[in-house]
C-alpha cells in the first residue's frame, strides 16, 4: 500500500513514521508513506499557499492552484483517492479503516485555516474525513491518526491476527477489562474465572463484560443495531 500526505508542517510526521508499529510496518515493505511539502507546489514567489476568502470574513483559505498542482503531479496515472482532513468530513470509524486498508493508494490532504477552496471537492478531492467533533489547527494530527489506524490493519503488520479480531468496535462493542500479572494488586483481585482454565467460562465472561462495558460508556453502539 502507498499513502502520500500532502501537508504544509512535513517535519511533523517524522515522530509517527519512524516509531513503532508503522515503522516496521515500513520496515516490511507492508506501506509505503511519503510526506510532500504542499509549499513546493505554489506558483507563488513567496511559497504561499493561502488567501483571504471571498466574501469577506475572518481567516485565511487554502488556495486552490498548490493543492490541485500537488494532487495531480503526486497522483500521476494511479487511481489513488484523496482524502481532505478537515472538521466537516464523515467521521472516522472503524469500518471505514478497513474500508480504507483494502485500497492500494490513499492520498491525504492536510486542511488548515478556514479550510481549502471549495473548488477542490470537484476537481481532486474524492472524501472528506474528520476524527472527531472538534476543531484542531490542522489535517497533520488528523492524518496521522488515520494512518496509525489503517496502518495496523495490512496483513501482516501485527504479530497476530487477532489482536484485530478481539478489540474494541468489533462487532460494534468495546473490548472487555484486560488483566496481567500480578493477580493480587494492592488488594485489588482479578476475577476468578481467568484462573480458572475453563475457556468457555471466560470466553462467556469476556463477551459479557465487552457488553456492559458498551451499555455503559457507549450505549450509542448499541442503538446502532437497536439492542438494548
Amino acid at each position: 500500500m502507498r499513502i502520500d500526505v500532502i501537508t504544509i508542517f512535513p517535519e511533523m510526521f517524522a515522530p509517527i513514521l519512524n516509531e513503532s508499529i508503522v515503522k516496521r510496518a515500513q520496515a516490511k515493505k507492508k506501506v509505503s508513506i511519503h510526506v510532500h511539502d504542499l509549499r513546493d507546489y505554489t506558483d507563488d514567489k513567496h511559497r504561499k499557499v493561502d488567501d483571504r476568502p471571498f466574501g469577506g470574513g475572518p481567516g485565511m483559505v487554502m488556495g486552490p492552484q498548490p493543492i490541485y498542482d500537488a494532487v495531480k503531479k503526486i497522483k500521476g496515472r494511479r487511481k489513488a483517492g484523496v482524502i481532505l482532513l478537515c472538521p466537516t468530513g464523515t467521521p472516522l470509524t472503524q469500518a471505514a479503516a478497513k474500508k480504507y486498508a483494502k485500497s492500494q493508494d490513499l492520498i491525504l490532504i492536510c486542511g488548515h485555516y478556514e479550510g481549502v477552496d471549495a473548488r477542490l471537492h470537484d476537481l481532486v478531492i474524492d472524501e472528506r474525513l474528520s476524527i472527531g467533533d472538534y476543531v484542531l489547527t490542522g489535517g497533520e494530527l488528523p492524518a496521522m491518526v488515520l494512518i496509525d489506524c489503517i496502518t495496523r490493519l495490512l496483513p501482516g503488520v501485527l504479530g497476530k491476527a487477532e489482536s484485530l479480531t478481539d478489540e474494541s468496535f468489533e462487532n460494534d462493542l468495546l473490548d472487555y477489562p484486560q488483566f496481567t500479572r500480578p493477580a493480587n494488586f494492592r488488594g485489588k483481585k482479578i476475577p476468578d474465572v481467568l484462573l480458572s482454565g475453563n475457556h468457555d467460562a471466560i470466553h462467556k465472561w469476556r463477551k459479557e463484560q465487552s457488553y456492559r462495558r458498551t451499555k455503559k460508556d457507549r450505549p450509542d453502539l448499541l442503538k446502532k443495531h437497536n439492542r438494548s
